[in-house]
């Protein structure tokens, strides 16, 4: 059954509420504005399905009436103040009788236990609530509904849609299909568990996620990597990402859209044009793994708020906050003054934040500007020294190049990236100027010497460090080497070369 009603707001809110009384089974609510008229114009649609329905408590209907209420006559008020001619604008509204156990909307002060707001927000994520949805639990929470801290895992595989520099491990058609597979399977599961949560720990260059999962065992992992936020923030957020952690689909997913899996463990796939990380089986205890999908996925979000989203780790030695570019193999040497030892921080006018949360970082969410920048190289060949100062050009340049090991890793991304390098090394030099953060190169690869990183810091914070002298060997030659392939650039990489 379908009723219009045009420009009678207060007779419509009135029919209205005494349709919406009555145990039907399915609304829908359209709202048109006519242009030549500049009428209201709105159909009400329902229909009453008996073998269906099941009753609405009191509690339910009252808050099922308010929304619709209060939809009516901000939309319409909104609708016939206007008096500019645009296009038809349709609205619909559907009911849909999905309990939630985590209160979201208030009414006179008190606490509802259902939203229809969270069930739509995951609707429209292609997920359908079977039953309950549980958000933001606590960990003791997640753990009464049964969630276990389960065995770590690496390596797994990473499939990561529209990164730079190679083709794509996944393509759109695959992360459609897989997506669809995923979306399908959570919403079959009676509980589903959502937790909100930020990668970067300043709200205003942060990127806000929403992990949606079938399990509370990922939620408990997950929450563990993302700093805190609020339901509100991820809602109203205009470009928010979204986990999908399926833990117990088939493990046969990834070979019916033909991705690599790792045994019964599952895999992570990632695409950044729709901001979304899928893990699937037990992934989402593949820490290192889900970091380095999740830092691909928000670096333009976070570049997009102001903030420097970097490979690289913080150190704090009393005072002092130093950011240190360096390869694997040389961390050990500053463990004792690490932040954390994942790479990841947002740089922004405001200071250093830690991209993920750590232990060591929980109760700080922001660092003050760094006093230094320290990048490390390995090198045996003797043609760099132990410890040297850097000018800007010069730093940007070894940023870019990132040499370590005998290779190249530009910005020093061991992962995947979707932020250009050269567009990174710019943004840094910027930085470096804008706040004189004076940079030193220090080659912890140098034959037969083993420097500790507190000494490296007492040296550098001294200041009496020579400035960066190349004493000889084939090393210009490489370095010449890496500048040739990257010869759409080669004016901008030039602006910062020591070689010219």
């Amino acid at each position: 059954m379908t009723q219009f009603y045009r420009n009678r707001r207060p007779s419509l809110i009135s029919h209205l509420s005494s349709l919406i009384s009555q145990p039907y089974s399915h609304y829908s609510l359209f709202l048109r504005k006519k242009n030549k008229n500049n009428n209201l114009i709105l159909g009400f649609s329902f229909s009453q399905t008996p073998s269906l329905w099941t009753p609405f408590s009191a509690k339910k209907r009252k808050m099922r009436n308010l929304i619709l209420n209060r939809f009516i006559l901000t939309t319409s008020s909104s609708l016939s103040r206007s008096s500019t001619s645009t296009p038809i604008l349709p609205f619909l509204l559907s009911f849909r009788r999905n309990a939630v156990s985590a209160p979201l909307v208030e009414e006179e002060g008190k606490a509802l236990d259902f939203s229809y707001g969270l069930n739509w927000g995951l609707a429209g994520k292609g997920v359908i609530v079977k039953d309950k949805a549980f958000q933001n639990l606590k960990s003791s929470e997640l753990q009464q509904k049964g969630a276990t801290i389960a065995e770590s895992l690496s390596g797994l595989p990473v499939h990561v849609r529209g990164i730079l520099g190679g083709a794509s491990a996944i393509s759109k058609a695959q992360y459609g299909k897989l997506l669809k597979q995923v979306t399908t399977h959570i919403s079959s599961i009676s509980n589903i568990f959502v937790h909100d949560g930020a990668i970067g720990s300043l709200p205003k260059h942060d990127a806000k996620v929403r992990v949606i999962s079938d399990s509370p065992s990922a939620v408990l992992a997950l929450s563990n990597v993302l700093w805190e936020t609020t339901s509100r923030a991820v809602s109203h957020d205009s470009c928010p990402l979204t986990v999908y952690a399926a833990t117990s689909i088939s493990t046969a997913t990834g070979d019916v859209i033909g991705l690599e899996a790792r045994g019964n463990n599952g895999f992570i796939a990632a695409d950044v044009e729709r901001s979304s990380l899928i893990l699937c089986g037990q992934a989402f205890s593949d820490t290192n793994g889900i970091k380095e999908a999740l830092a691909a996925l928000s670096g333009p979000v976070i570049s997009a708020r102001g903030g420097l989203p970097l490979s690289t780790r913080l150190l704090v030695s009393g005072d002092s906050v130093v950011l240190l570019f360096a390869p694997e193999n040389a961390i050990q040497s500053f463990a004792d003054l690490l932040v954390s030892a994942d790479a990841g921080v947002v740089l922004s006018h405001e200071g250093v934040a830690p991209l993920f949360k750590t232990k060591k970082s929980s109760d700080v969410n922001l660092y003050k500007m760094p006093s230094a920048v320290i990048l490390a190289t390995s090198d045996s060949s003797g043609s760099i020294p132990s410890v040297s100062k850097l000018s800007l050009g010069q730093a940007a340049f070894h940023f870019l190049a990132g040499k370590q090991n005998g290779e190249f890793v530009p910005a020093y991304a061991k992962g995947p990236s979707s932020i250009d390098a050269l567009y990174l090394a710019k943004a840094l030099h910027s930085k470096l100027k804008d706040h004189q953060i004076p940079a030193f190169l220090v080659n912890v690869g140098e034959e037969g010497k083993t420097v500790a990183g507190k000494e490296i810091l007492k040296v550098v914070g001294l200041g009496k460090v020579a400035p960066f002298e190349l004493k000889g060997g084939d090393l210009k030659d490489k370095y010449s080497g890496f500048l040739s392939g990257t010869k759409k650039h080669s004016r901008l990489v030039y602006d910062f070369c020591f070689l010219k």
